[in-house]
């Protein structure tokens, strides 16, 4: 029998990681402290990071230690610190944790509904697992797909094909990741928004992807995650609108069993 998916991001949708508030931080000071001066080593890592990804250069925009590297290459120091152990050094709660308690009951659902479920992430295995191992996400995926796996990253739909069978839906917290991804595949795109006004959790998930609240909320997003003039007058693309918007996991297990029906 043919194996049916449902993929997963993780960063925003499933887990907090430690790199924002702890490790670009770190990473930062050391890269000053060598240098004997005051030095924005994060603007000019995401600045890289934004320029990679611009040129189609998925895998290589999510390799943050060949970043630091030529970084400090350009700076005339050596690299201070590894973004790897940097990771392991911050990988304990309260700084990584689960964004809703219950995401673990509720994938073992959707696997008792018969879909296999894989993690579909930009970030490198050596920086997801640490943290997944300690959330408890790791024993909850059949398979972890990364860009240095795939050869490519989000939005491209081909970072799913290392998945044998048929992808059912992909779920992220980005559109321009995520909603993108599943669009381009022809899967079904399920957004994630835990912040949506009371009036928007009182809909079903598809009648919030339609609403005009929503939309208007979605462009907004968009135009954060674009860095785009938030007075540029525009409508929300038809690849970045996602089928489904979901205001917690839970809401996932009545679309799966649609999704099983249909």
């Amino acid at each position: 029998m043919k194996q049916r998916w449902i993929t997963f991001d993780l960063d925003g949708t499933l887990m907090q990681n430690p790199f924002g508030k702890w490790v670009f931080p770190e990473v930062a000071a050391a890269v000053s402290g060598k240098l004997g001066m005051a030095y924005d080593a994060i603007s000019a890592l995401i600045a890289e990071h934004e320029r990679r990804m611009s040129e189609g250069r998925y895998v290589e925009a999510y390799d943050w230690d060949e970043m630091l590297e030529r970084l400090c290459e350009k700076l005339g120091i050596e690299k201070p610190v590894d973004v790897e152990d940097v990771v392991h050094e911050h990988n304990f709660p309260p700084k990584v944790y689960l964004l809703e308690p219950d995401i673990p009951l509720v994938l073992q659902r959707l696997r008792a509904c018969g879909y296999s479920l894989a993690a579909v992430t930009n970030g490198f295995f050596k920086y997801q697992a640490p943290v997944m191992r300690t959330l408890g996400l790791e024993r909850c995926f059949d398979e972890v797909i990364t860009p240095e796996m795939a050869g490519t990253g989000k939005p491209d739909p081909a970072i799913l094909r290392l998945l044998p069978g048929e992808v059912v839906a992909h779920v992220g917290d980005r559109l321009d990741h995520d909603v993108q991804l599943a669009n381009a595949a022809g899967i079904h795109s399920v957004f994630v928004d835990r912040t949506m006004p009371e009036r928007l959790c009182s809909l079903p998930p598809h009648v919030r992807a339609k609403d005009q609240e929503m939309l208007q909320l979605c462009l907004a997003k968009w135009k954060k995650e674009s860095r785009m003039n938030d007075n540029v007058e525009m409508e929300l693309p038809r690849q970045l609108t996602p089928d489904a918007v979901i205001c917690s996991m839970q809401e996932l297990v009545a679309l799966a069993k649609e999704w099983k029906e249909g």
